[in-house]
């Protein structure tokens, strides 16, 4: 690392010495570990302005397998120590960030930026436009070193070149107008990193990531935390930021705490000053004690993705049969204890601008109309227990499910909807399968389930491209897990994308959204939310909720009041 030894020391001391004003003498502080963030100082206190100092204790859930990638827990973590191109106003207006400014062609094709100067990455690298070239081309390539597990998916296809045609000039060239490419750029997964640091391979790069933003990867003690302390020299903060410069605080302990008993409790006991999801039994209680901060993800909500590419469910019928048997409103209701909203659209999450609510209201539960569709789809002979068949074959659906994509109390929701669909003949299996197996693909394979509940965030939907791109000339779509292939659907999702126009844009992503509810490949239940509850003493920590809800803690500060 770049910064100097004495500063290093003094950074994991938690020595503060720093001069106040007339009104108050020179003071220091020894901060005894990471447990003492209400211990800090006044920056200027006669002037009002935040104070400056201590350690942001941070209760999180989930840990992911690298500090970045395609996985929007490892995005919320990226967002830490990374800037991106652009940043999203909460109203869908892209701002400045590392571009201070950019034109795009008449034909749509052509985007040229300008980039920020004299902003290094922290380990001295100068990021530059041949620096963020090196980022976009490493996202696109096939080295699984570089590639980007979000980025690929958006661009790959559309993206034809980037070339820095001057020091702070970048080039962008695309084969088909995507006007998508602005929200794509500005998610904390396009986070730009430090073509030295990614030169030393995935594996050093999982563990301390270099980019150029206001925290830095100190270090990493797996299955505990993540040290983060503060970059001294930041200087590139997006438009969107509260202040512009270092962060105030001088790290954050960004801890796992996956019980998510454990993790409110440190809140109450003082052991957190902010904790990450907050349990639904304590909902309440949070919003009576403590600041709530919420964001309702963007991209497609909390859904069942229903395999559709065989039986039983290649048959429409069968879909909206489940759907019509699962009472999904009274189960989240159940589960959730009104912590989270029921969301009936599973083609959009409610966040998103171009959401129909009308079609929250699709699928209500009835069982007499899910009965009615399984006689006609042939699934009219019933065991002894009242399960269905067809030409002797019974009616099971099997649900692959890992807490990596369901929220804490998420297994309530598919418990109940096992029981509701058995009144009209499906043997629902539910099949629980630990977060590392899950990455690893077990009860993934193409005859392993029906059903896999998962979610992809985005601002909006342009996620269509991702969870809806039918396989073509022969390359799968990873990302499409009901394996639902419209043509018609994806010649409209691509429509949409080239559309100059907002208001035809927003048209045709309707359409889109229509369809893909009247088919029904897939089913959804609720959104998936990011919420922080906060300690009194600790201030100005925000969701970026103009991308996917990353939490920002660069503007945070303690009052030093407990």
């Amino acid at each position: 690392m770049s910064k100097p030894a004495a500063v290093r020391s003094t950074f994991l001391l938690k020595i503060l010495n720093r001069r106040l004003t007339s009104r108050a003498a020179i003071i220091a502080i020894t901060m005894s570990g990471l447990s003492k963030a209400d211990a800090v100082q006044a920056e200027d206190a006669s002037a009002g302005k935040p104070r400056s100092g201590g350690i942001i204790r941070y209760g999180h859930f989930q840990e992911p397998p690298c500090l970045y990638g395609g996985w929007v827990q490892q995005w919320y973590l990226q967002r830490q120590f990374s800037d991106n191109l652009v940043a999203r106003a909460e109203d869908g207006r892209i701002l400045p960030w590392l571009a201070t400014a950019w034109t795009i062609s008449d034909d749509r094709r052509t985007y040229t930026f300008q980039i920020k100067p004299d902003v290094k990455f922290t380990d001295g690298t100068s990021l530059d436009a041949q620096a963020v070239v090196d980022n976009i081309n490493g996202w696109l390539s096939d080295n699984p070193e570089l590639e980007n597990p979000t980025a690929g998916p958006y661009l790959k296809g559309v993206f034809e070149s980037a070339a820095a045609t001057g020091p702070l000039t970048l080039k962008i060239t695309l084969k088909t107008p995507f006007e998508p490419l602005l929200n794509v750029f500005a998610q904390s997964s396009q986070g730009i990193l430090s073509p030295t640091g990614l030169k030393r391979g995935k594996a050093v790069n999982c563990e301390s990531p270099v980019g150029s933003g206001p925290f830095i990867v100190e270090k990493w003690n797996r299955g505990k935390n993540v040290i983060f302390r503060r970059n001294p020299n930041y200087s590139s903060a997006p438009a969107t930021a509260k202040h512009q410069g270092p962060a105030y605080v001088e790290g954050i302990e960004w801890r796992f705490l996956a019980d998510p008993t454990i993790r409110y409790g440190s809140l109450l006991t003082g052991e957190s000053d902010v904790v990450y999801h907050i349990p639904a039994v304590n909902w309440q209680d949070a919003n009576s004690r403590f600041k709530v901060v919420r964001h309702l993800t963007g991209g497609t909500p909390l859904r069942l993705a229903l395999y559709s590419e065989r039986p039983p469910f290649d048959d429409v019928r069968v879909r909206q049969a489940f759907a019509y048997a699962s009472d999904r409103r009274a189960a989240v209701q159940a589960a959730f204890l009104g912590s989270l909203p029921y969301e009936g659209n599973f083609a959009l999450s409610q966040s998103s601008p171009e959401y129909v609510s009308d079609l929250s209201k699709s699928y209500s539960y009835d069982l007499e109309k899910a009965n009615k569709l399984l006689d006609e789809a042939g699934w009219t002979e019933r065991d002894a227990n009242g399960i269905r068949s067809k030409n002797g074959k019974p009616l099971i659906i099997r649900i692959t499910y890992t807490n990596a994509f369901s929220p804490p109390d998420g297994d309530q929701v598919l418990q109940m909807i096992q029981q509701q669909a058995k009144a009209a003949g499906f043997d629902v299996r539910l099949q629980p399968t630990n977060q590392a197996d899950f990455w690893a693909g077990k009860n993934l394979g193409p005859n392993d389930y029906e059903i896999v509940p998962l979610y992809w965030v985005a601002p909006g939907a342009e996620i269509y491209r991702i969870s809806y791109k039918p396989d073509l000339n022969g390359v799968r779509n990873p990302f499409n897990p009901s394996r639902y292939q419209d043509l018609p659907l994806w010649d409209i999702i691509q429509k949409a994308e080239q559309a100059a126009d907002k208001a035809q844009r927003i048209a045709l992503y309707q359409q889109a959204e229509r369809r893909i509810v009247e088919n029904a490949p897939s089913l959804s239940y609720t959104v998936l939310d990011v919420t922080l509850a906060l300690a009194d003493n600790v201030k100005d920590i925000w969701l970026d909720s103009g991308s996917v809800g990353e939490p920002v803690f660069s503007d945070a500060y303690f009052t030093g009041k407990k």
